[in-house]
């Protein structure tokens, strides 16, 4: 079974603002599979079937290791089979990448991840979202009406990634989207 879990902050004040490009990610892929999470334990939402397991952390971005390493052990899904899907501000708006590994980049969420998991091997999906002068203000605040027709094609895309991905190995996405995030 692979996991797929995109991160963000809970609660309608977050919806639609950078650091939830990947809640935004999941809820996309969500739409396009006909599938709902609705399924609550380890302080998540989910929706599971015996290939995929696609989940949202309900806590805050830097508890979010706690949910994923729940999940993982409950589930027995190995960290190979673990993907993450969140925001990244040194890739520019418009542009999304996939990697096998690497460190966290300065994100808290995925800090905490690699910490709880004890490992930087963990599959990512990164959407790039920016940079603005006051790092929390700019993570925190919403997408303009440009920026956020902008966001919506690159997650566009990023979900047909993730969604290959549940029936395909990371490197063959990875070429096949190569060019295209």
């Amino acid at each position: 079974m692979k996991l797929i879990v995109g991160l963000g902050n809970p609660g309608p004040e977050y919806e639609k603002t950078r650091h939830n490009a990947g809640f935004m990610t999941i809820d996309k892929i969500a739409e396009k599979l006909g599938i709902k999470l609705d399924e609550k334990k380890f302080n998540g939402v989910y929706y599971r079937d015996k290939d995929i397991c696609v989940a949202k952390p309900l806590t805050y971005m830097n508890k979010s290791g706690d949910f994923v390493r729940a999940i993982k052990d409950y589930y027995n899904i190995p960290i190979d089979d673990i993907l993450i899907i969140y925001d990244d501000m040194d890739l520019p708006l418009g542009k999304a990448t996939i990697k096998q590994k690497g460190s966290a980049g300065g994100h808290n969420g995925m800090k905490d991840i690699i910490n709880k998991l004890g490992t930087e091997e963990i599959k990512r999906v990164k959407i790039g979202i920016g940079r603005g002068e006051n790092v929390i203000d700019f993570v925190l605040g919403k997408f303009s009406y440009n920026d956020l027709k902008i966001i919506e094609q690159v997650i566009d895309v990023s979900s047909d990634a993730v969604i290959s991905y549940i029936s395909n190995d990371i490197r063959f996405v990875m070429n096949k989207y190569s060019g295209k995030l």
